[in-house]
Protein backbone atom coordinates (compact mmCIF):
# COMPACT_ATOMS: atom_id res chain seq x y z
CA UNK A 1 0.00 0.00 0.00
CA UNK A 2 2.79 2.31 1.03
CA UNK A 3 4.66 1.90 -2.59
CA UNK A 4 0.92 2.43 -4.19
CA UNK A 5 0.63 5.93 -2.29
CA UNK A 6 4.10 6.55 -3.36
CA UNK A 7 4.01 6.07 -7.35
CA UNK A 8 0.48 7.88 -7.13
CA UNK A 9 2.20 10.69 -5.37
CA UNK A 10 4.91 11.24 -7.86
CA UNK A 11 2.46 10.93 -10.97
CA UNK A 12 0.52 13.43 -9.57
CA UNK A 13 4.02 15.35 -9.18
CA UNK A 14 5.04 14.99 -12.62
CA UNK A 15 1.74 15.68 -14.06
CA UNK A 16 1.59 18.58 -12.52
CA UNK A 17 4.97 19.76 -13.84
CA UNK A 18 4.25 18.94 -17.12
CA UNK A 19 0.65 20.71 -17.52
CA UNK A 20 1.36 23.57 -15.75
CA UNK A 21 3.27 25.61 -18.15
CA UNK A 22 0.23 24.90 -20.57
CA UNK A 23 -1.98 26.92 -18.15
CA UNK A 24 0.37 29.47 -17.60
CA UNK A 25 0.96 29.91 -21.40
CA UNK A 26 -3.21 30.52 -22.13
CA UNK A 27 -3.28 33.33 -19.79
CA UNK A 28 -3.98 36.57 -21.34
CA UNK A 29 -2.77 39.75 -20.26
CA UNK A 30 -5.68 42.74 -17.93
CA UNK A 31 -7.51 44.88 -20.70
CA UNK A 32 -7.41 48.30 -20.62
CA UNK A 33 -10.21 51.04 -20.17
CA UNK A 34 -11.05 54.98 -20.00
CA UNK A 35 -11.51 56.07 -16.34
CA UNK A 36 -13.66 58.97 -16.39
CA UNK A 37 -13.67 61.26 -13.57
CA UNK A 38 -16.96 62.04 -11.42
CA UNK A 39 -15.49 65.57 -11.17
CA UNK A 40 -14.28 67.09 -14.04
CA UNK A 41 -13.76 66.04 -17.54
CA UNK A 42 -10.26 64.32 -17.01
CA UNK A 43 -10.05 60.53 -18.45
CA UNK A 44 -7.39 58.21 -17.70
CA UNK A 45 -6.31 54.82 -19.51
CA UNK A 46 -5.41 52.54 -17.01
CA UNK A 47 -6.13 48.70 -16.18
CA UNK A 48 -7.35 49.16 -12.90
CA UNK A 49 -9.40 52.11 -11.18
CA UNK A 50 -7.60 55.33 -10.35
CA UNK A 51 -9.35 54.92 -7.04
CA UNK A 52 -12.75 56.42 -5.42
CA UNK A 53 -14.65 58.80 -8.21
CA UNK A 54 -13.54 57.23 -11.11
CA UNK A 55 -16.08 55.60 -13.39
CA UNK A 56 -15.22 52.87 -16.35
CA UNK A 57 -15.96 52.90 -19.44
CA UNK A 58 -17.45 49.91 -21.12
CA UNK A 59 -14.87 49.37 -24.09
CA UNK A 60 -12.30 47.34 -23.57
CA UNK A 61 -8.82 48.16 -25.20
CA UNK A 62 -5.81 46.20 -25.59
CA UNK A 63 -3.51 48.68 -24.89
CA UNK A 64 -2.33 51.61 -22.49
CA UNK A 65 -2.98 54.01 -24.74
CA UNK A 66 -6.67 52.92 -25.14
CA UNK A 67 -6.03 52.78 -29.12
CA UNK A 68 -6.81 49.19 -30.12
CA UNK A 69 -10.12 48.23 -29.24
CA UNK A 70 -10.76 44.27 -28.05
CA UNK A 71 -13.88 42.35 -29.96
Amino acid sequence: MKHLLNKAGLCGILCAALFSPIWMAQAAPADWYWWSSKTSDARVCAQTSPGEGWTQEKQAYSDARCENKKR
